[in-house]
């Protein structure tokens, strides 16, 4: 899917979208109602029971159907081997972040004799002026930069150091010839630039740390940003071997046929998003997915083409929770479901569900759940990276070393326990997956 709305709804429906595909407590109810109604010879109060037992088991289904093989064959998802590669931190990496943190920590030039320098993060107004008249883009106010970045023209940030706060200076300038507007390509303007104020990034002391950090001196804080970025590394490469290990069994899978009543429930959820968007821009679903350059029946070829791609992720996640007896209510989806909670910034599971609805909920901690499971019974080999280089157990070799040959002569490590996922990487997995159909 190539139109921008198209993967803005994607991201949505993906993981936690407003509704979501597949069974609907409304549909499961009725279900429920009929079979408790069967046990005529049981107590009201075991009728009860069993029909709240009922509608929670059919209701944390991903799918309508229960007979899953009539419709997809599943590709080998245990034994898969996958790659756990760890990108390697460099010095450089190490002195980037901590010069984050200073400029994160940069405080305002209060000294009236005080003048702008190399790496100041500067507030200015500014007017240009071609043949002494304003023109479109040149003018701003409050307007923010880092002197020596590189954002503006040629010129323009050079003018600025050696300004004193509140001092207004007019800079001559020429726009480059390969300037991206032809009507100011090649042409001399002069903005008069006023400074409002400036700040400035600390030195980084051992004073500075002891004050501002964790830490007492700066050794110790370089190796303390040294092990952060080791850690977000290694849950960077966490995250890439689930997306591997779930993409590998969604291609190695293949669709049977599909069930038309989850086909159509995705589609109607596909529709209810683009309607929403369309509401937002004060147009008629017609007249908006028109603006976004389809036809209507390319349209409907696109919500087809979503569903199918929904409703075979779904049958997989639900074939495979079948097969090795994992429910959506077990001990390691709920420590899921704790997490999407808190990465998402709520307080309870009910405020998570009233924003992105049940089953949205119930898919994402479905698809994390399988993607753990995936990995968890994997054939992993450990590989580490730097630039183009890859080693074997943290040994980074040349390049130019065959990398199937590398893998091949390693020793087999164990199966890693799967840690804890944020979720954020589902929107990526569902992404690249719709990519590939």
């Amino acid at each position: 899917m190539k139109k921008k709305i198209v993967l803005a709804v994607l991201a949505m429906c993906m993981v936690l979208t407003v509704g979501g595909c597949g069974s609907s407590a409304k549909d499961t109810d009725t279900m429920a109602e009929k079979e408790t109604s069967d046990e005529a010879e049981t107590t009201e109060e075991q009728e009860d029971t069993k029909a709240d037992e009922q509608k929670k088991s059919e209701a944390t289904r991903l799918v309508r159907v229960k007979d899953i093989d009539k419709y997809v064959t599943i590709g080998e998802y245990k034994g898969i081997k996958l790659n756990n590669t760890i990108e390697a931190v460099t010095d450089d990496q190490v002195e980037m972040q901590i010069e984050y943190e200073l400029e994160d920590k940069a405080e305002e030039v209060t000294d009236k004799n005080g003048t702008v320098q190399t790496g100041d993060l500067v507030t200015i107004d500014f007017v240009g002026l071609l043949d002494g008249e304003t023109f479109d883009g040149g003018t701003a106010t409050n307007y923010d930069l880092t002197v020596g970045e590189g954002g503006m023209i040629d010129g323009f940030e050079d003018g600025i150091i050696g300004m004193k706060k509140g001092e207004t200076k007019e800079v001559p300038l020429t726009f480059p010839e390969d300037y991206f507007s032809e009507d100011m390509a090649g042409k001399d303007v002069v903005f008069k630039i006023t400074l409002q104020n400036f700040r400035r990034a600390p030195e980084l002391t051992d004073e500075w740390v002891a004050k501002n950090t964790d830490y007492s001196t700066i050794d110790e804080y370089k190796a303390g940003i040294r092990a952060l970025l080791e850690k977000d590394a290694e849950e960077a490469a966490r995250y890439n071997m689930y997306s591997d290990g779930w993409n590998q069994v969604l291609e190695s899978s293949e669709i049977i046929e599909f069930p038309e009543e989850d086909i159509n429930d995705c589609i109607a959820e596909f529709k209810r998003q683009v309607e929403s968007y369309a509401d937002q821009a004060g147009m008629e679903l017609l007249e908006f997915v028109e603006s976004q350059g389809y036809t209507e029946e390319s349209f409907e070829d696109e919500c087809r083409q979503y569903a199918e791609y929904k409703v075979k992720q779904n049958l997989i996640v639900q074939g495979i929770m079948d097969a090795e007896g994992i429910r959506l209510d077990d001990e390691e989806c709920l420590a899921i479901q704790d997490e999407l909670i808190q990465n998402y910034g709520k307080q309870s599971l009910a405020d998570l569900v009233d924003e992105y609805g049940q089953v949205a909920v119930d898919e994402s901690i479905g698809l994390l759940r399988v993607e753990h499971f995936i990995v968890e019974n994997a054939e992993i080999t450990e590989l580490t990276s730097e630039g183009d280089q890859v080693g074997v157990n943290g040994d980074i070799q040349d390049s130019s070393v065959d990398e199937e040959e590398t893998i091949e002569d390693a020793p087999e490590a164990e199966n890693a326990d799967a840690p804890e996922n944020s979720g954020e990487d589902e929107i990526t997995t569902a992404e690249e997956g719709e990519e590939e159909s």
